[in-house]
Protein backbone atom coordinates (compact mmCIF):
# COMPACT_ATOMS: atom_id res chain seq x y z
CA UNK A 1 0.00 0.00 0.00
CA UNK A 2 1.31 3.61 -0.58
CA UNK A 3 2.01 5.94 1.46
CA UNK A 4 1.65 9.96 0.96
CA UNK A 5 2.40 11.90 3.76
CA UNK A 6 -0.80 13.51 3.14
CA UNK A 7 -4.12 13.59 4.84
CA UNK A 8 -4.88 10.35 3.37
CA UNK A 9 -2.46 8.76 5.55
CA UNK A 10 -4.25 10.30 8.68
CA UNK A 11 -7.68 8.58 7.38
CA UNK A 12 -5.80 5.16 7.46
CA UNK A 13 -4.33 5.25 10.58
CA UNK A 14 -8.40 4.95 11.75
CA UNK A 15 -9.05 3.36 8.61
CA UNK A 16 -6.97 0.58 10.14
CA UNK A 17 -8.19 0.65 13.34
CA UNK A 18 -11.97 0.08 11.52
CA UNK A 19 -10.91 -2.98 9.97
CA UNK A 20 -9.04 -4.38 13.70
CA UNK A 21 -12.05 -4.13 15.42
CA UNK A 22 -14.59 -5.41 12.24
CA UNK A 23 -12.49 -8.27 12.33
CA UNK A 24 -12.42 -8.79 16.66
CA UNK A 25 -16.13 -8.67 16.14
CA UNK A 26 -16.66 -10.59 12.86
CA UNK A 27 -14.30 -13.26 12.03
CA UNK A 28 -14.38 -14.15 8.44
CA UNK A 29 -15.87 -16.98 8.19
CA UNK A 30 -18.68 -15.40 9.81
CA UNK A 31 -18.66 -13.16 6.75
CA UNK A 32 -18.65 -15.93 4.31
CA UNK A 33 -21.95 -17.13 5.93
CA UNK A 34 -23.44 -13.69 5.71
CA UNK A 35 -21.99 -12.96 1.96
CA UNK A 36 -23.94 -16.50 1.12
CA UNK A 37 -26.97 -15.05 2.38
CA UNK A 38 -26.80 -11.77 1.03
CA UNK A 39 -29.09 -10.41 -1.51
CA UNK A 40 -28.46 -10.84 -5.52
CA UNK A 41 -25.84 -8.57 -6.83
CA UNK A 42 -26.95 -5.41 -8.84
CA UNK A 43 -24.73 -4.68 -11.95
CA UNK A 44 -23.50 -1.11 -11.18
CA UNK A 45 -21.99 -1.60 -14.52
CA UNK A 46 -25.44 -2.13 -16.14
CA UNK A 47 -26.82 0.92 -14.48
CA UNK A 48 -24.00 3.24 -15.63
CA UNK A 49 -24.91 1.84 -19.12
CA UNK A 50 -28.67 3.20 -19.17
CA UNK A 51 -27.82 6.25 -19.57
CA UNK A 52 -25.93 9.54 -18.15
CA UNK A 53 -27.07 9.75 -14.53
CA UNK A 54 -25.98 10.16 -10.73
CA UNK A 55 -24.58 8.14 -8.16
CA UNK A 56 -25.80 9.74 -5.32
CA UNK A 57 -23.96 9.43 -1.96
CA UNK A 58 -24.92 9.38 1.49
CA UNK A 59 -22.57 10.58 4.42
CA UNK A 60 -23.33 12.32 7.79
CA UNK A 61 -19.92 14.73 7.31
CA UNK A 62 -16.16 15.34 5.43
CA UNK A 63 -13.36 15.77 6.20
CA UNK A 64 -13.09 18.73 3.64
CA UNK A 65 -16.73 20.12 3.65
CA UNK A 66 -17.56 19.11 7.87
CA UNK A 67 -21.12 18.32 8.70
CA UNK A 68 -23.92 17.52 6.07
CA UNK A 69 -27.35 18.69 6.94
CA UNK A 70 -29.09 16.04 9.29
CA UNK A 71 -32.49 16.55 7.28
CA UNK A 72 -30.91 16.10 4.00
CA UNK A 73 -29.46 12.68 5.37
CA UNK A 74 -32.42 11.44 6.46
CA UNK A 75 -34.52 11.67 3.39
CA UNK A 76 -31.70 10.86 0.85
CA UNK A 77 -32.04 7.60 0.45
CA UNK A 78 -36.21 7.74 -0.43
CA UNK A 79 -35.39 10.72 -2.54
CA UNK A 80 -32.71 8.71 -4.51
CA UNK A 81 -34.72 5.81 -5.13
CA UNK A 82 -37.53 8.25 -6.70
CA UNK A 83 -34.98 10.06 -8.63
CA UNK A 84 -35.24 8.94 -12.33
CA UNK A 85 -31.62 10.70 -12.91
CA UNK A 86 -30.25 8.37 -9.97
CA UNK A 87 -28.06 5.66 -11.38
CA UNK A 88 -27.18 3.94 -8.36
CA UNK A 89 -26.24 4.54 -4.54
CA UNK A 90 -22.69 5.36 -2.88
CA UNK A 91 -22.56 4.70 0.80
CA UNK A 92 -19.27 5.91 2.33
CA UNK A 93 -18.90 3.45 5.12
CA UNK A 94 -15.98 4.70 7.12
CA UNK A 95 -17.16 5.83 10.75
CA UNK A 96 -14.22 8.12 11.69
CA UNK A 97 -14.08 10.51 9.03
CA UNK A 98 -17.37 10.34 7.54
CA UNK A 99 -19.86 9.06 10.20
CA UNK A 100 -21.10 5.99 8.75
CA UNK A 101 -21.27 2.37 9.01
CA UNK A 102 -21.55 -1.26 7.25
CA UNK A 103 -24.95 -1.49 9.23
CA UNK A 104 -25.83 1.99 7.41
CA UNK A 105 -25.08 0.40 4.01
CA UNK A 106 -27.39 -2.41 5.00
CA UNK A 107 -29.76 -0.87 6.01
CA UNK A 108 -29.79 1.69 2.56
CA UNK A 109 -29.42 -1.86 0.36
CA UNK A 110 -32.89 -2.82 2.20
CA UNK A 111 -35.08 0.17 0.36
CA UNK A 112 -33.52 0.61 -2.96
CA UNK A 113 -33.79 -1.06 -5.89
CA UNK A 114 -30.54 0.33 -7.54
CA UNK A 115 -27.14 -0.88 -7.07
CA UNK A 116 -24.94 0.09 -3.69
CA UNK A 117 -21.21 0.98 -4.24
CA UNK A 118 -19.42 0.68 -0.80
CA UNK A 119 -17.45 4.11 -0.71
CA UNK A 120 -14.34 3.37 1.57
CA UNK A 121 -10.55 3.55 2.16
CA UNK A 122 -10.47 -0.43 0.48
CA UNK A 123 -6.92 -2.13 1.27
CA UNK A 124 -7.77 -5.42 2.56
CA UNK A 125 -9.58 -8.79 1.13
CA UNK A 126 -12.04 -8.90 4.27
CA UNK A 127 -13.24 -5.66 3.23
CA UNK A 128 -14.46 -6.83 -0.20
CA UNK A 129 -16.00 -9.54 1.66
CA UNK A 130 -17.22 -7.20 4.28
CA UNK A 131 -19.24 -5.08 1.34
CA UNK A 132 -21.05 -8.36 -0.11
CA UNK A 133 -21.95 -9.75 3.31
CA UNK A 134 -23.44 -6.43 3.86
CA UNK A 135 -25.39 -6.45 0.75
CA UNK A 136 -22.93 -4.07 -1.44
CA UNK A 137 -22.93 -4.26 -5.28
CA UNK A 138 -19.68 -2.48 -5.77
CA UNK A 139 -16.86 -0.99 -4.11
CA UNK A 140 -14.01 1.30 -4.39
CA UNK A 141 -10.77 0.93 -5.49
CA UNK A 142 -8.01 3.55 -5.39
CA UNK A 143 -5.39 3.80 -7.36
CA UNK A 144 -3.76 6.63 -5.11
CA UNK A 145 -4.06 4.28 -1.98
CA UNK A 146 -3.27 0.36 -3.84
CA UNK A 147 -0.07 -0.13 -6.13
CA UNK A 148 -0.67 -2.17 -9.15
CA UNK A 149 -0.61 -5.76 -7.62
CA UNK A 150 -2.82 -4.71 -4.86
CA UNK A 151 -5.66 -3.50 -7.05
CA UNK A 152 -5.31 -6.50 -9.48
CA UNK A 153 -5.51 -9.27 -6.22
CA UNK A 154 -8.57 -7.62 -4.73
CA UNK A 155 -9.94 -6.60 -8.36
CA UNK A 156 -10.09 -10.36 -8.80
CA UNK A 157 -11.45 -11.42 -5.34
CA UNK A 158 -14.28 -8.54 -6.14
CA UNK A 159 -14.94 -10.47 -9.95
CA UNK A 160 -15.12 -13.24 -7.69
CA UNK A 161 -17.94 -12.30 -5.38
CA UNK A 162 -20.09 -10.85 -8.61
CA UNK A 163 -19.60 -7.50 -7.68
CA UNK A 164 -18.04 -4.67 -9.85
CA UNK A 165 -15.33 -2.45 -8.81
CA UNK A 166 -14.83 1.30 -9.60
CA UNK A 167 -11.19 2.47 -10.08
CA UNK A 168 -10.49 5.91 -8.72
CA UNK A 169 -7.48 7.70 -10.17
CA UNK A 170 -6.25 11.46 -10.55
CA UNK A 171 -3.75 11.33 -13.23
CA UNK A 172 -2.78 9.20 -15.70
CA UNK A 173 0.32 7.53 -13.59
CA UNK A 174 -2.46 6.16 -12.47
CA UNK A 175 -4.28 5.09 -14.77
CA UNK A 176 -1.72 3.25 -16.14
CA UNK A 177 -1.53 1.25 -12.65
CA UNK A 178 -5.28 -0.01 -13.16
CA UNK A 179 -5.38 -3.37 -14.10
CA UNK A 180 -6.57 -5.32 -17.17
CA UNK A 181 -10.15 -6.11 -17.34
CA UNK A 182 -11.47 -3.27 -15.66
CA UNK A 183 -14.40 -1.42 -16.57
CA UNK A 184 -15.39 1.06 -14.07
CA UNK A 185 -13.25 4.20 -13.77
CA UNK A 186 -13.77 7.08 -11.76
CA UNK A 187 -11.86 10.29 -12.65
CA UNK A 188 -11.63 12.31 -8.74
CA UNK A 189 -11.41 16.38 -8.76
CA UNK A 190 -10.55 16.20 -5.11
CA UNK A 191 -7.03 16.29 -4.01
CA UNK A 192 -5.48 13.94 -1.23
CA UNK A 193 -2.13 15.75 -1.67
CA UNK A 194 -2.59 18.03 1.17
CA UNK A 195 -2.28 17.40 4.88
CA UNK A 196 -5.25 18.37 7.41
CA UNK A 197 -4.43 21.76 7.38
CA UNK A 198 -5.99 22.50 4.18
CA UNK A 199 -8.86 20.49 4.37
CA UNK A 200 -9.96 22.17 7.84
CA UNK A 201 -9.69 25.84 5.95
CA UNK A 202 -11.70 24.30 3.64
CA UNK A 203 -14.11 22.93 6.14
CA UNK A 204 -14.33 26.22 7.56
CA UNK A 205 -14.44 28.15 4.64
CA UNK A 206 -17.81 26.34 3.22
CA UNK A 207 -19.35 26.99 7.00
CA UNK A 208 -18.68 30.53 6.44
CA UNK A 209 -20.65 30.67 3.37
CA UNK A 210 -18.08 30.12 0.52
CA UNK A 211 -18.80 28.28 -2.22
CA UNK A 212 -15.27 27.70 -3.64
CA UNK A 213 -14.16 23.97 -2.13
CA UNK A 214 -9.89 24.64 -2.58
CA UNK A 215 -9.53 20.81 -2.27
CA UNK A 216 -11.18 20.36 -5.46
CA UNK A 217 -9.85 21.15 -8.92
CA UNK A 218 -12.84 19.91 -11.84
CA UNK A 219 -9.83 20.29 -14.66
CA UNK A 220 -9.27 16.82 -13.71
CA UNK A 221 -11.84 16.05 -15.38
CA UNK A 222 -10.08 16.55 -18.34
CA UNK A 223 -8.07 13.62 -17.39
CA UNK A 224 -10.99 10.80 -18.87
CA UNK A 225 -9.88 11.36 -22.43
CA UNK A 226 -6.74 9.11 -21.59
CA UNK A 227 -9.23 5.78 -20.20
CA UNK A 228 -9.68 3.11 -22.49
CA UNK A 229 -11.76 3.32 -25.48
CA UNK A 230 -14.38 0.52 -23.38
CA UNK A 231 -14.42 2.25 -19.99
CA UNK A 232 -17.71 3.50 -18.19
CA UNK A 233 -16.22 7.27 -17.15
CA UNK A 234 -17.64 8.49 -13.63
CA UNK A 235 -16.90 12.14 -12.21
CA UNK A 236 -16.22 12.19 -8.88
CA UNK A 237 -16.25 15.51 -6.19
CA UNK A 238 -16.96 19.07 -6.48
CA UNK A 239 -19.95 18.80 -9.37
CA UNK A 240 -23.28 21.00 -9.09
CA UNK A 241 -26.05 21.40 -11.02
CA UNK A 242 -24.45 24.09 -12.96
CA UNK A 243 -21.34 21.86 -13.50
CA UNK A 244 -23.01 18.83 -14.64
CA UNK A 245 -23.82 19.25 -18.23
CA UNK A 246 -20.73 19.72 -18.74
CA UNK A 247 -19.46 16.45 -17.12
CA UNK A 248 -21.28 14.64 -19.65
CA UNK A 249 -21.38 17.11 -23.33
CA UNK A 250 -17.74 18.13 -22.66
CA UNK A 251 -15.97 15.39 -21.07
CA UNK A 252 -18.11 12.32 -22.29
CA UNK A 253 -18.32 10.92 -18.84
CA UNK A 254 -21.22 8.14 -18.41
CA UNK A 255 -22.44 9.22 -14.60
CA UNK A 256 -21.21 11.48 -11.65
CA UNK A 257 -20.84 10.55 -8.20
CA UNK A 258 -21.99 13.02 -6.12
CA UNK A 259 -23.08 13.91 -2.50
CA UNK A 260 -21.93 17.07 -0.56
CA UNK A 261 -24.24 19.06 -3.40
CA UNK A 262 -27.21 16.76 -2.39
CA UNK A 263 -26.42 16.64 1.15
CA UNK A 264 -25.79 20.29 1.70
CA UNK A 265 -28.46 22.26 0.09
CA UNK A 266 -30.57 24.51 1.75
CA UNK A 267 -33.55 23.63 -0.09
CA UNK A 268 -33.43 20.20 0.87
CA UNK A 269 -32.24 16.77 -1.16
CA UNK A 270 -35.06 16.87 -3.60
CA UNK A 271 -34.69 20.35 -4.66
CA UNK A 272 -31.58 19.97 -5.46
CA UNK A 273 -31.90 16.58 -7.32
CA UNK A 274 -34.60 18.26 -9.05
CA UNK A 275 -31.84 20.94 -10.12
CA UNK A 276 -29.76 18.65 -11.40
CA UNK A 277 -32.69 17.02 -13.26
CA UNK A 278 -33.16 19.87 -15.30
CA UNK A 279 -29.21 21.18 -16.06
CA UNK A 280 -29.25 17.69 -18.03
CA UNK A 281 -32.61 18.71 -20.13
Amino acid sequence: MKTTQTILDEILVDARKELDEAQRLRPAPALRRMAAAAPPVRSLAAALRSGFGLIAEIKERSPSQGEMRPANVAAAPAAYEASPIVRAISVLTNASHFGMSMERLQQIRAVTTKPVLRKDFIFDEYQVLEARAFGADAILLMANLLDADEMRHLYSFTRDLDMDALFECHDREQIAQVPPGALIYGINSRTFAVGSGQYAAARAARESGAKVDSTTDLGRFDTGQFLPPNALKVAESGIHPHTIAAVRDQHGYHAALVGTSLLTAEQGVDAELAAFEQALK
